[in-house]
């Protein structure tokens, strides 16, 4: 319920997992594709990268929580 002391406007997107099962998602399909990994280290290195690149694009594009008033 902590998410109750930020502005109403954010709550939907603060209560729910859409976020976190959408990284898992992708996370699921991009290492299918690779398929067996040599090592941990492999493994580590495509996860990393990835996630990297999902924070990226939500650095420099996207807006998913913005603390302007509109």
């Amino acid at each position: 319920m902590s998410y109750t002391a930020f502005p109403k406007e954010h709550a939907k997107r603060i209560r729910t997992t859409n976020m976190m099962e959408r990284i898992n998602k992708e996370l699921k399909r991009r290492t299918k594709v690779g398929g067996a990994f040599f090592n941990e280290e492999s493994l580590l290195r495509l996860a990393g990268s990835i996630l990297m690149g999902i924070n990226e694009e939500w650095v420099t594009g996207r807006r998913y929580l913005t603390m302007e008033k509109e």
